[in-house]
């Protein structure tokens, strides 16, 4: 079974200016595969950061207002980029007996990039998407050069035994 991970679109860090790369887009094509997920009846996972500057519970930990989220999201707080460092993540994916991890939201090279090699290294098969992640731009380099990065370099990581793929939405909402 597969899991849809949306991981901090958060208020507090996607609101922020300058808004994120593309995130209009971003936002419109994981609404996308919220309906996908919800139609094909898969969980559907948001993961939340929580730290000093985005305490739990306040505004800007709260999930984006244009998301669409379904009644049955679960939802996992995480202080680490990594979503299944002290957190009950790993837990719930093996209860709902999840092989296969669909990975997007923010950001790119930090929490996503951290997510999915954590994530292959427990044994998850793992598809990220391409089209919905994002991430600010750095002084070394610009966000759609970073987003440009990690799908190129995220399937190329063989050594953990696991299928780690690059796919966009439109390839994911036409899987049955």
């Amino acid at each position: 079974m597969q899991a849809l991970i949306i991981i901090d679109l958060q208020k507090a860090l996607c609101n922020q200016e300058p808004l994120p790369f593309n995130i209009q887009q971003i936002i419109s094509n994981i609404n996308e595969l919220l309906c996908h997920a919800i139609e094909r009846n898969y969980p559907v996972i948001f993961v939340q950061h929580e730290a000093s500057f985005i305490p739990v519970g306040e505004e800007g930990w709260k999930i984006l207002d244009e998301l669409s989220v379904p009644d049955k999201a679960i939802f996992i707080s995480k202080t680490t980029a990594n979503a299944f460092l002290q957190t009950k993540l790993n837990a719930s994916l093996n209860d709902l007996k999840v092989n296969h991890l669909l990975v997007c939201g923010y950001a790119s090279e930090f929490c996503i990039d951290t997510t999915i090699r954590a994530a292959a290294a427990l044994g998850y098969d793992v598809t990220l998407i391409s089209d919905a992640h994002t991430t600010h731009s750095k002084p070394h380099a610009s966000a759609e050069a970073i987003i440009l990065h990690e799908n190129a370099t995220l399937p190329e990581l063989t050594s953990f035994n696991v299928k780690i793929d690059v796919a966009a939405s439109r390839e994911i909402l036409t899987l049955k």
